[in-house]
């Protein structure tokens, strides 16, 4: 059988949902519900949609595998390569929410994601996005540990490189390196070189903000997203580059970022380094509103404390 070589039973269920019959905008989703067990509000809030929207895809989506017949079979390890792409996207939203939440299951889904990024990276060492997809991984949950200090939450720029993983961060790079030898550059593997770069920080005490910038620009360009634009601007925000990323999130449709935590808090950040007090305390307010971790909502409002008179 087809599914003989899976180290995992899960990959099967998996790649049952990138049928060739299924929408390829609702593949991942459907594996993040039927297979890793999110919700479908979780989905919605990772893939920047109205949770109704959510679900009436995903209806559908079961609806169809139904009425098609699609049969539980995996497809043969030659047809896997191209149905990949939705399985990596599954793995990399699951560990995200997992690194969101830190109760234990949230623990457990990110451990599951790397786990079965290893898999994925193992059971395909010529795909190169699944060893990218490997390499991010590894090197946020590096950082994991370091995100907290006595309980407080901790942004990136302001944690302790000593305290990041240096085994996880050395599997990373490794990962990286055999996906560059590929020669087939994408999305999560610049992700992966972007999380590389900050890594660095660990060995040179200084974080390479042009380099970032750059990566964000080559990411943005061969997959654009709301979520790249917005973590662009934060980049330039921690560049010293406030008036550049206030441009760049004026250039966004506010309309679809509404509900986005992470908008809001560029936009606190902005507004408090260009002279606008109200305007940074009521983004924070918002975004601490929004956010899903009560250490990171308790930050955002000390964020919010620090500019109100």
């Amino acid at each position: 059988m087809a599914d003989r070589d899976l180290p995992d039973d899960r990959l099967g269920l998996m790649f049952v949902c990138t049928h060739p019959a299924i929408d390829q905008g609702v593949q991942a989703p459907l594996i993040l519900q039927t297979v890793l067990g999110l919700t479908a509000a979780e989905i919605a809030d990772a893939f920047l949609v109205a949770p109704n929207t959510m679900g009436v895809r995903l209806s559908r989506a079961k609806k169809k595998i139904r009425e098609a017949g699609i049969g539980f079979a995996p497809p043969a390890p030659e047809d896997r390569p191209a149905r990949v792409a939705a399985l990596l996207d599954a793995i990399y939203v699951a560990f995200t929410r997992g690194v969101i939440a830190r109760d234990a299951a949230a623990s457990d889904r990110r451990g599951e994601a790397l786990w079965l990024a290893r898999l994925v990276a193992g059971l395909m060492p010529a795909e190169a996005e699944a060893q990218g997809l490997l390499a991010l991984l590894a090197n946020v949950a590096a950082r994991h540990g370091a995100g907290r200090r006595e309980g407080r939450y901790v942004p990136l720029d302001a944690q302790d490189p000593a305290l990041w993983d240096g085994t996880l961060i050395a599997e990373a790079e490794a990962a990286l390196h055999r996906a560059g030898a590929l020669g087939r550059p994408g999305r999560f593997q610049i992700e992966a070189a972007i999380q590389s770069v900050h890594a660095d920080r660990r060995r040179t005490g200084a974080t390479d903000w042009p380099a970032i910038l750059g990566l964000y620009d080559a990411l943005l360009a061969i997959a654009p997203s709301l979520g790249a634009e917005v973590a662009r601007a934060g980049a330039l925000v921690l560049a010293g580059e406030a008036e550049a990323a206030r441009a760049a999130l004026g250039a966004l449709d506010p309309a679809r970022l509404a509900a986005y935590a992470p908008w809001w808090a560029v936009r606190a950040e902005v507004a408090a380094r260009t002279g606008d007090p109200a305007g940074a305390a009521h983004a924070w307010q918002v975004a601490a509103g929004l956010a899903v971790d009560p250490a990171e909502r308790a930050f955002l409002l000390e964020r919010r404390a620090s500019v109100v008179q």
